[in-house]
């Protein structure tokens, strides 16, 4: 499998140069699922000493288009670990209370403590992506954003936050396939949002928005990854295996147990 690498902070993203449809070398999804499940296992134990050292916060950001797939690698990947350790957030329009706010108060809140996984499904992006592409705030606000959002990220790193920030990337064919099937389907007619067809109209305007924020904000403490999400296996591969690689290189270790353990009787 071709090794998957942040994009490079300052470098400027052309999303139409990255195939949707790369599966890294893999030559289906018989061979993705045995690797997939080579990861998981690895990312269960390096979650479990994680959790135990309780020293270290990971944030997992993911954003995409709609039906690219956000709740479905959320659910095979980060659901692989002890949900104990993990929490998700999704975030909605913003209610009335947090439109009272600075655009991150809603966002810092939810940033988890030690030992945790935090997991964002949408995020603080928003207000740099849905926000701009229908014009409700100035390019000069925009810009000043990716400011606030680079110093914010920054701010976790330095309190012990390792960031990793996922961009489900998948064509406009797929998009509307995808879409046609949630349309079908009784069983996920209830996800199908008319008001989806609507920004689907706006896609070239949502992709620019994509690639001006991910370079904006794409930095060594906070790297964003562009995930090929045409096959859902190969975008489950890509993350796992992402995670896992990141959690390895904290290097976890158990905290020490109690003196004199080894003596202590367990009473009948």
């Amino acid at each position: 499998m071709n090794d998957l690498n942040p994009v490079p902070p300052g470098r400027r993203l052309r999303l139409a140069g990255i195939d949707p449809d790369d599966t890294g070398g893999l030559r289906g999804k018989e061979e993705g699922e045995r690797l997939l499940a080579k990861h998981l296992k690895r990312l269960e134990e390096l979650q479990e000493v994680f959790y135990a050292e309780g020293k270290h916060t990971l944030l997992l950001v993911f954003q995409a288009m709609d039906a690219a797939g956000k709740d479905g690698a959320i659910r095979r990947v980060v659901g692989a670990v002890n949900p104990a350790g993990v929490r998700i957030t999704s975030f909605k329009a913003p209610t009335k209370d947090e439109l009272a706010h600075d655009f991150l108060w809603r966002i810092h809140r939810e940033v988890p403590g030690r030992g945790m996984i935090g997991v964002f499904n949408r995020s603080h992006y928003e207000d740099v992506l849905i926000v701009r592409v229908h014009r409700w705030i100035t390019e000069k606000v925009c810009r000043r954003r990716y400011g606030h959002i680079r110093d914010f990220e920054e701010l976790l790193a330095e309190n012990g936050v390792t960031i990793l920030k996922f961009f489900l990337h998948i064509s406009k064919k797929e998009q509307k396939e995808r879409l046609e099937a949630r349309r079908d389907d009784p069983a996920k007619r209830w996800k199908f949002n008319p008001d989806d067809l609507k920004e689907r109209a706006l896609w070239g305007d949502y992709q620019r928005a994509y690639e001006d924020a991910i370079t904006e904000t794409s930095r060594g403490h906070a790297p964003w990854y562009v995930i090929p999400s045409n096959h859902k296996w190969y975008r489950d591969i890509a993350i796992s295996r992402i995670i896992a690689r990141t959690m390895a290189r904290l290097d976890s270790k158990y905290p020490p147990a109690p003196k004199g353990i080894e003596r202590i009787r367990v009473p009948s």
